[in-house]
């Protein structure tokens, strides 16, 4: 499927008709960029492979997408709708400018799904993109923003993920202009649930004027690296007995890079290595246990991250 939908900025109360309008269609072939893309997802995502090799469906309108992506057989669509989307689902957007704005994406309850080269703008009342009980995920070169022209609650997430959903990959997106970024594990008292599970991976990601949760991780464990952050408040966020291994990650114009022990019930672990804080705060109550990831990768050095992430994250770069 080649496929973009747009809808303008809609306010809380009109949300509902928004989704539910159709669509412009505008269909573009895009080849594959030379460049620092994977074909695959590195990290506790690896093996995710989403509708795979399946063959391409074209639609015209919002109705017709959703239907789309319904179901759990092999399929690859490239959109633009918040709309749930099914098991085994590869989601890619086509250029440098699909995508849409006032909604988001939900995946629930589902497994083995690619979500790639998304603008997604100003969500009221969602998540840009929204992961619950989901297992298998690669999030990878979106472009996910709001503004910060509105009081800290007036938006919600760019990519929250919830109720125990495991062996996710977050790589190479930009995170823009927003106050609450990325949150894993919703609630303190959700621990019967989530404990053993919410392992992510963020790399080569590019966190531009986001205030907060870059990303905020409770029980879960969590490799952070190689990520660029510009103009954070507080950045990485360990809480809730959450193991987070910190790595060759670039932080400026930010007051704290990393917390352990703000916000909730229980502190959380961190481990730090070849980071360049830039002249940033940590606040590390306890050093973790986690310092080496299970699976084999690649961490560039600091110095060549900022470079290397402003050149290659976010759409049109695969």
């Amino acid at each position: 499927m080649r496929t973009r939908l747009s809808r303008p900025h809609a306010p809380r109360s009109a949300l509902a008709a928004a989704v539910a309008a159709a669509a412009t269609l505008a269909v573009l072939a895009l080849p594959q960029q030379a460049g620092a893309a994977e074909s695959s997802p590195v990290g506790f995502g690896a093996g995710t492979t989403g509708g795979g090799s399946a063959s391409a469906v074209t639609v015209s309108t919002l109705s017709a997408f959703k239907s789309a992506v319904t179901g759990n057989t092999a399929k690859v669509i490239s959109l633009s709708g918040q709309v749930d989307v099914g098991s085994n689902t590869t989601v890619l957007g086509v250029g440098s400018s699909s995508g849409f704005t006032g909604g988001g994406l939900r995946l629930k309850n589902v497994s083995n799904v690619v979500v790639r080269n998304l603008q997604i703008s100003k969500a009221v009342g969602t998540d840009a993109i929204t992961v619950q009980g989901s297992t298998k995920v690669w999030i990878d070169h979106n472009s996910l923003s709001s503004d910060r022209d509105h009081g800290k609650d007036y938006y919600d997430g760019l990519l929250d993920v919830s109720h125990a959903s495991d062996y996710v990959t977050v790589s190479w997106n930009t995170f823009k202009d927003h106050y609450k970024g990325s949150l894993f594990g919703h609630s303190d008292n959700n621990a019967s649930e989530d404990t053993g599970h919410l392992r992510v991976t963020y790399h080569h990601n590019w966190f531009n004027n986001v205030n907060s949760r870059i990303p905020s991780l409770r029980f879960g464990t969590g490799h952070f690296y190689d990520n660029y952050v510009v103009g954070a408040e507080t950045a990485v966020h360990s809480r809730m007995g959450a193991q987070m291994l910190v790595e060759n990650n670039v932080f400026r114009g930010t007051s704290v890079a990393v917390t352990t022990n703000r916000d909730s019930k229980q502190d959380g672990y961190a481990n730090l290595r070849g980071n360049d804080l830039g002249g940033a705060a940590t606040e590390v109550s306890q050093t973790g246990s986690f310092t080496s990831p299970p699976y084999s990768y690649t961490a560039e050095a600091a110095s060549g991250v900022a470079s290397s992430v402003t050149a290659g994250a976010g759409t049109g770069k695969i």
